[in-house]
């Protein structure tokens, strides 16, 4: 403990508040889009990925690392997706291990209509609030970190 440079209150407050805004932002997009779609925020960000994608389609290696989640947690949401008729699996062609999830005519028109809503909550709450040049400011930040764990 002796080399340890602890949080003074400055740092711990921006650390409590991050930790703070999160959870409560992630809380209020996960109820929008239960309310209005039936989709849960990852189920949302899956169609999101999938429809960017060229053909509609990635490797399901690929959309979990994009994700930030397990192999197995993105196996149970493309199961939930799969039954409800949003998504496909297919195998890849060059790979016999491999396996693509593929965005469905159903699943683009449940986004299509689930995006609408989703936008404005995240304008109403993150975006409006911070304006423009805090936002610049904190979404550097956080590229910075992602940047230095290795994300994207």
């Amino acid at each position: 403990m002796g080399d340890t440079q602890w949080l003074n209150d400055d740092e711990m407050a921006l650390w409590q508040a991050f930790l703070t805004a999160g959870a409560l932002l992630d809380r209020r997009v996960e109820e929008q889009l239960k309310a209005e779609s039936g989709l849960s925020h990852v189920q949302y960000e899956v169609l999101v990925r999938l429809s960017a994608a060229e053909g509609g389609e990635l490797r399901m290696s690929e959309l979990a690392g994009a994700l930030v989640t397990t192999k197995s947690g993105l196996t149970y949401q493309i199961t939930q997706m799969e039954k409800a008729g949003l998504v496909r699996r297919r195998s890849c062609a060059d790979d016999v291990r491999g396996v693509h999830a593929v965005l469905t005519d159903a699943g683009r028109a449940r986004l299509e209509r689930a995006a609408p809503g989703h936008v404005r909550v995240v304008r109403d709450q993150l975006i409006d609030v911070l304006g423009d040049d805090r936002g610049r400011a904190v979404r550097e930040g956080l590229e910075e970190v992602v940047r230095r764990l290795g994300g994207g």
